[in-house]
């Protein structure tokens, strides 16, 4: 297809999960729960089965009936077995069977979906924990410099250098970069409960992937958004044909058989019993079959050009997705930058204080300034991370 035969790079998309209570033959998908495992099997399995009875659909009953009529002079006892099978119905039997075929296909690739979109989301819980950790450690760094500053502008208050208000300031400041980390605590249970809902694993037992690129092609060509209305387009198109095949001739076989019973419940001598078979043709004539027919086609028809509209929005998502990674790139390419300058000036702070020109506090405070922007390129890199977890869902 037309839309497989791009040419920019971007995303690949995923390393493998490997967590210590794991083996590595086992996949990623195991960081979910086995009861939640267990249903997508389930409903995978659900999915074959209705294929088949639709696969079968097109096969009908064999009927077996008993009747027991009563009579003034006797009852009688009657047994009948019919059967009306057809065996050409003007490419409905091909249709019917391509049909299931295809609604098998649409329903693994939705489970697919689904199960990918769950695992994203336990995967992100790990990457928030993860970042909210770098997030804590950050936090206590601000407070020891919170805390540095309080002390220095005590001391300069009792020197008569500053007034009060300045140290009240940074007294606020401190207590409330301290209600911050209590907040950011709270905020890490909840994940940590949020992932617990999902995966039966301990959180911090589980070794994160590493996610990485995938060219546009393949984005497009594995793409399950992309697949699953293919799917549903193929689906729509069997059942246009059967739609059309309903109203079309049918040559169907025909097998009756009679037998009637004697007082006693046992089969009765031959002349009682009798069978019939032979051919039927059936036209049936409908006054909606021009509707039913316009009907089937014009759902086809839709999703042929929903499948434009998600190629888009898939090329759009991406675009933008890339758009988000180059921002984290720049920060990243930032906080590097004021991380080399903090590095720099904690050297020359530690010369100048090793020569009695500045205080212990300088030097402390640059010290953890340094370190706050080495766990802000952390923090970018795991924002990076979650940002590729939405590909991952995506692809097959």
């Amino acid at each position: 297809m037309r839309f497989l035969k791009s040419k920019s790079l971007l995303f690949l998309l995923i390393g493998s999960l490997i967590a210590p209570s794991l083996s590595a033959n086992e996949s990623i998908e195991n960081v979910l729960s086995n009861n939640r495992l267990e249903i997508f099997d389930l409903s995978r399995k659900k999915a074959d089965e209705d294929s088949s009875i639709l696969e079968k659909d097109w096969i009908n009953q064999v009927i077996y009936k008993l009747t027991k009529e009563y009579g003034e002079e006797y009852d009688t006892l009657k047994s009948t077995i019919s059967i009306s099978q057809p065996i050409f119905k003007s490419g409905g039997i091909y249709k019917a069977i391509n049909y299931a075929k295809a609604s098998k296909k649409y329903a693994h690739l939705d489970i697919t979906l689904q199960k990918k979109e769950m695992i994203k989301d336990a995967l992100s819980f790990l990457f928030q924990i993860k970042k909210q950790n770098i997030k804590i450690e950050k936090q206590n760094l601000l407070i020891k410099n919170a805390v540095i500053d309080v002390e220095r502008k005590k001391e300069q208050v009792l020197n008569g250098l500053i007034d009060t208000s300045y140290l009240d300031n940074a007294i606020l400041d401190a207590n409330t970069k301290k209600n911050t980390l209590l907040d950011l605590n709270y905020e890490k249970l909840t994940l940590i409960n949020n992932f617990s809902n999902l995966s039966n694993a301990a959180h911090d037992s589980i070794n994160l992937p590493t996610l990485s690129i995938i060219d546009k092609n393949n984005f497009l060509r594995k793409n399950l958004n992309v697949l699953k209305i293919t799917a549903d387009i193929e689906k729509k198109y069997q059942f246009k044909g059967m739609s059309i095949s309903k109203y079309l001739p049918t040559l169907n076989v025909t097998y009756d058989y009679y037998n009637h019973h004697d007082q006693d419940g046992l089969s009765s001598t031959s002349t009682d019993s009798a069978s019939t078979y032979g051919f039927n043709i059936t036209i049936p004539l409908d006054t909606k079959v021009f509707n039913d027919i316009e009907s089937s086609k014009l759902d086809y028809l839709k999703a042929k050009v929903e499948l434009q509209n998600i190629i888009i929005e898939e090329q759009n998502f991406l675009k933008l997705k890339l758009a988000k990674l180059n921002m984290y790139d720049a920060k990243i390419s930032l906080a590097k930058d004021d991380f080399n300058l903090y590095t720099s000036l904690l050297e020359d702070l530690s010369i100048s204080f090793e020569a009695g020109l500045n205080a212990r506090a300088d030097v402390d405070i640059m010290k953890n300034s340094k370190k706050i922007k080495s766990l802000d390129i952390k923090i970018f890199d795991i924002d990076k991370q979650i940002e590729l977890l939405d590909i991952y869902a995506r692809i097959n």
